[in-house]
């Protein structure tokens, strides 16, 4: 059971990692200030390739729930990614984002009746901390709307989360997942011809390759592990692992870009791996006497087991 339960968690891992491959794809890859073009790319074809595959459509509720969870998980959460990263210093946006675990929790602990423990707030402060300590600069600059849309990112992903747990889709989870990434594409493809306008009339074979990646890769295999953890785990176990994608960035931006990193830096990524790790301890599996609780208690209807996720 332990070693099932080991190997989900490396698995859903492989998502956040995979995300944190993205800004070394964008950067060498792909064409110039086009992240929301990136984003259809990356979700459109991914969500019809799944659902031509399974070959279900939406029935009934979720018509609309996979409108919601497509825009909460994808559409809304690129477009805001997309404000906070051109109006902020990456480290900025990321040390803002690593809020999202904190947030899971409390939606958690309101929408799923999960608990709120001591461990959890710990494991999210520490996450917070490694991460600004990874990315942060001493000479970032803030900018309200910035800090105001990578917020909101770290908000609408969070309830996106929560939500993937509460509403159990009835269908396979390649089809929910191809619902979703459509929905998704869909609601961000007006938004990037408004914004940047037409694609590019002419592509490289780099600029393929790199889209092409995002779009199997980045997006149908990833977010497929990502909502077969949310199902199969808790969505607090499974947020906390996103603190993964800006280790992985920076590990990839000083092996295969030549960038430099400092003691701080690696303690952060320590510190970002120890919030990690605390947060997949389950209660009596660590200390002894497990952990104190700070608010609410699980009813019977939140630990019914799901069907076996982003970001």
């Amino acid at each position: 059971m332990l070693r099932n339960r080991t190997a989900l968690v490396l698995l859903t891992a492989l998502a956040p990692a995979v995300w944190g491959s993205t800004y070394f794809v964008t950067t060498e890859f792909l064409p110039p200030d086009r992240p929301l073009l990136a984003g259809v790319l990356r979700a459109l074809p991914a969500g019809i390739l799944l659902v031509l595959l399974t070959r279900k459509l939406p029935k009934g509720s979720w018509w609309w729930k996979s409108l919601v969870l497509g825009a909460l998980n994808i559409g809304v959460f690129f477009a805001l990614l997309f404000v906070a990263a051109y109006r902020l210093p990456g480290g900025v946006a990321a040390t803002v984002g690593s809020v999202q675990p904190l947030l899971v929790a409390g939606l958690s602990a309101g929408l799923l009746g999960q608990r709120l423990t001591l461990r959890t707030l710990l494991a999210a402060v520490t996450g917070i901390a490694g991460v600004a300590l990874l990315v942060l600069r001493a000479d970032a600059r803030l900018d309200v709307l910035g800090v105001a849309a990578a917020l909101g990112g770290a908000v609408v992903m969070a309830t996106g989360v929560v939500l993937s747990k509460r509403w159990v889709s009835p269908a396979p989870l390649l089809a929910t997942t191809g619902w979703q990434l459509v929905a998704g594409g869909l609601l961000l493809t007006p938004v990037a011809l408004l914004v940047e306008g037409p694609p590019p009339s002419s592509l490289t074979g780099e600029n393929l390759l790199g889209y092409g990646y995002l779009t199997l890769i980045g997006a149908a295999v990833a977010y497929v592990l990502w909502f077969r953890g949310i199902k199969a785990l808790s969505p607090t176990e499974v947020t906390f692992l996103g603190l993964l994608s800006p280790l992985v960035a920076t590990v990839l931006g000083w092996a295969l870009l030549g960038q430099q990193l400092t003691p701080l830096q690696l303690l952060g990524g320590l510190l970002a791996l120890a919030a990690v790790a605390l947060a997949q301890l389950r209660p009596g599996g660590g200390a002894k006497g497990g952990s104190r609780t700070v608010a609410g208690s699980a009813p019977a209807a939140a630990q019914m087991p799901a069907p076996a996720p982003t970001r």
